[in-house]
């Protein structure tokens, strides 16, 4: 577990470009019940289903109008407060986490985070590993990608990203139900003895809490259509 005076700048990870940050065990096993009990017990109309994941969204909806801020419960806001004191964001507090379920066999396509918010990542995973690769764009276009490494994300874990690794390398997670700890893997030193290069880990239902802050809300109602 974490203190406000946890010396984040130990768990740099080494062996990519500026910067990562990759905590084993950054909450407990009550924890992460306590997380995923509360996450599942929320109302229906919370979820948003996708084709490929669903979702929940915390602290409002981000937009490039504004995110209408809204109130985060208390079980997510020790989180948001646990985040902000490891000093990610330049004295800006966390004010918005996404909430993803990730079934076995399901993924995410290579992407950025974008302008929508401050360019620090913070990625608590519950539930099950998954496999983060990391993909280079040839030749300024992102159309064209080239895979270059990959994180090992353990159930508990935290994965901070700033730098390159939020505006330049695109991030993704592939559908497939097991994983396979290659050489692609850099972190896996930094993991727990249970995961071994070269082995193939089976995939659980994971949920991540990516936690992070929208530097533009607003308390007031936005009218996102055309005025006429």
């Amino acid at each position: 577990m974490i203190n406000d005076t946890f010396p984040i700048q130990k768990y740099k990870v080494t062996t990519v470009e500026p910067t990562a940050y990759y905590v084993s065990e950054f909450i407990t096993p009550q924890e992460e019940k306590y997380i995923l009990s509360n996450i599942y017990s929320s109302p229906k109309p919370k979820w948003t289903q996708l084709s490929n994941r669903r979702l929940q969204n915390w602290g409002g909806i981000p937009h490039s109008k504004g995110m209408i801020a809204e109130e985060i419960p208390h079980w997510l806001q020790t989180y948001n407060e646990r985040i902000h004191h490891l000093n990610l964001m330049n004295g800006n507090k966390p004010n918005h986490v996404l909430v993803n379920e990730y079934l076995p066999d399901q993924g995410i396509l290579p992407h950025l985070d974008g302008s929508l918010f401050y360019p620090t990542i913070t990625t608590i995973s519950a539930g099950s590993h998954t496999v983060l690769k990391f993909l280079q764009p040839i030749s300024n276009e992102c159309s064209k990608l080239k895979p270059v490494f990959s994180f090992l994300l353990e159930p508990r874990s935290l994965l901070v990203l700033q730098d390159k690794l939020f505006s330049y390398y695109l991030h993704s997670i592939d559908e497939v139900s097991e994983d396979l700890l290659d050489d692609f893997v850099v972190n896996l030193n930094m993991c727990s003895d249970k995961y071994v290069k070269d082995t193939t880990v089976v995939r659980d239902t994971r949920i991540s809490l990516t936690i992070r802050h929208v530097p533009k809300t607003t308390t007031f109602k936005i009218n996102i259509g055309n005025k006429r």
